[in-house]
């Protein structure tokens, strides 16, 4: 009878089995462990440096964002993780432009492609080593990351606007006096 075949060679082919299993155990068990005790060394964990954790939106100098709201972030994005709501408003100058209302983004839909990163011709956005989201509520994964207006600016704003449009109505008026005396 063939080896293969037999009850013995069975039995014997199980027990070769088992025996190298175990020599595999018996060398992990001799190896050296790297287990990191995690919630404890937290200052000094070790966080690869192209490690892409959340999204912020750093200020500067002055506490307000680089954001000027043109959007490409948001265009960039692949799931559409990013929701910015702006608003035209008029500076002092009587130039309309741009300003950031709302800044949102979802971590519980983000890749962490950082394509909106790549895409911000201000640098207003960027990637941290946070690395600790975890959350029993998904809603808490959307985040508001800018610092919104002050009323105060908001009335500023509207008052630049109301100057400019009587600049322009009194343009208006001076031109049609213009045209009335040709």
């Amino acid at each position: 009878m063939s080896n293969k075949k037999s009850y013995f060679g069975g039995a014997l082919a199980g027990i070769k089995t088992l025996l190298t299993g175990m020599d595999i155990t018996m060398g992990e068990y001799a190896t050296r462990k790297i287990t990191e005790q995690y919630p404890e060394n937290r200052k000094t964990q070790h966080i690869a440096e192209r490690h892409r954790g959340t999204l912020v939106m750093p200020v500067d100098e002055n506490g307000r964002n680089k954001c000027t709201a043109c959007t490409l972030c948001e265009k960039a994005c692949p799931n559409g993780s990013i929701s910015i709501v702006s608003q035209m408003i008029t500076t002092e100058e009587g130039k309309k432009k741009k300003l950031l209302m709302d800044y949102q983004y979802d971590l519980g839909d983000c890749m962490f492609c950082q394509l909106c990163v790549n895409a911000c011709p201000q640098g207003a956005i960027e990637f941290v080593k946070d690395f600790e989201n975890a959350v029993f509520n998904r809603n808490a994964l959307k985040q508001h990351l800018n610092t919104p207006p002050s009323q105060e600016e908001m009335e500023q704003y509207a008052e630049n606007a109301r100057k400019a449009a009587q600049k322009a109505a009194e343009a208006a008026k001076s031109e049609q006096v213009k045209k009335e005396e040709k």
